[in-house]
C-alpha cells in the first residue's frame, strides 16, 4: 500500500533508539525526509549512520533538552529552516523514571511530569500551531499503557501518560478544522533499552531475580511474545500517513490483548 507519504517532512523526536529510531526507518521507505531529535549527539550520529546503511538514506539530526521550552522551540526552528514546513510530527522522546511506589517523593513526580508530558507538549505546542496556520498536518504521540492502567512501579510515569492521552484527544478536537490531525498509541513492553529499565523496576519490586522477571513477562503476553519497536512503528507511520485521513483523536492500545479492556 502507498502510503502518500513521499516528500513529507517528518519530525520524529527520541528519533535515535527504540521506537523512535523504528519510527524513521519506516518513514524514510516511504520516501519521507525525516529530521531526528534527540538528547545525545553521540547517539544521533550512531541512528544517522545505521539509518544510511539499512535504509539507505540520510536524515537531519538535532540534539535538544526538550524538557526546556525554549530549547524545543529553538529546535523547531531550527529544523523548519533546515529541511522546510514538518507536515508530521512523531513524538517519542522523554521517558519517566520507572521508581517502585515506596521510593516516590514530590521530586520524583515533577520529574515524571517533565520529563514525559512536557517533553511533548513544548514541541506540539508551537509546531501544531504551525501546521494548523498551514491547514494540514498530522502528530502521533507514543504514549504507553501506563496512562490507562496502573503500575505500582510506574505510577508517576503512567500520570504523565494519562495527562498526553488526554491532551491527545482534545488537541485533536480543537484542531480538526484547521486540517491538522492528532492521535496516540498505546505501547504495553516493548523490546528496547527502555524494557531492560522496567523489568529491573518490577523485579526490585517484587524481590525476583531480573531473568525471572523478563520470561515471566513473556509467559503473560496472549501472543506468545513483546512487541518490537518494529511493530509500533508500522501503526505510527499509518496514523500519520494520508491514508489515515478520517483517523483523529484516538488513543490505541498496543499491548497485543494483554489487558482486555474496551476503550
Amino acid at each position: 500500500m502507498d502510503l502518500r507519504l513521499n516528500g513529507q517532512h517528518v519530525l520524529i523526536t527520541g528519533g535515535s533508539r527504540g521506537i523512535g529510531l523504528a519510527c524513521a526507518a519506516e518513514f524514510l521507505r516511504e520516501g519521507a525526509r525525516v529530521s531526528i531529535v534527540g538528547r545525545n549527539a553521540e547517539h544521533l550520529r550512531t541512528a544517522q549512520a545505521r539509518l544510511l546503511q539499512e535504509v539507505g538514506a540520510t536524515v537531519f539530526t538535532h540534539s535538544a533538552d526538550l524538557s526546556d521550552a525554549q530549547s524545543a522551540l529553538d529546535m523547531v526552528e531550527a529544523v523548519e529552516r533546515e529541511g522546510g514546513p514538518v507536515h508530521v510530527l512523531v513524538n517519542s522522546a522523554g521517558a519517566a523514571r520507572l521508581t517502585p511506589f515506596a521510593e516516590l517523593n514530590p521530586a520524583a513526580w515533577q520529574a515524571a511530569m517533565q520529563a514525559k508530558f512536557f517533553s511533548y507538549i513544548n514541541v506540539t505546542d508551537p509546531l501544531i500551531k504551525r501546521m494548523g496556520a498551514r491547514g494540514q498536518g498530522a502528530v502521533v504521540n507514543v504514549v504507553g499503557m501506563g496512562g490507562k492502567v496502573a503500575t505500582i512501579h510506574h505510577l508517576a510515569g503512567g500520570s504523565a501518560n494519562a495527562a498526553l492521552m488526554l491532551s491527545t484527544v482534545g488537541m485533536a478536537s480543537a484542531y480538526a478544522p484547521q486540517g491538522v490531525r492528532v492521535n496516540a498509541v498505546n505501547p504495553a513492553l516493548t523490546l528496547t533499552e527502555r524494557a531492560a529499565a522496567s523489568i529491573s523496576a518490577d523485579a526490585r519490586q517484587r524481590n525476583v531475580p531480573e531473568e525471572e522477571a523478563m520470561r515471566q513477562a513473556q509467559s503473560r503476553a496472549p501472543l506468545g511474545r513483546l512487541a518490537q519497536p518494529q511493530d509500533i512503528a508500522d501503526v505510527v507511520v499509518f496514523l500519520a500517513s494520508p491514508r489515515a485521513a478520517y483517523v483523529t483523536g484516538i488513543v490505541m492500545s498496543m499491548d497485543g490483548a494483554s489487558v482486555p479492556i474496551v476503550v
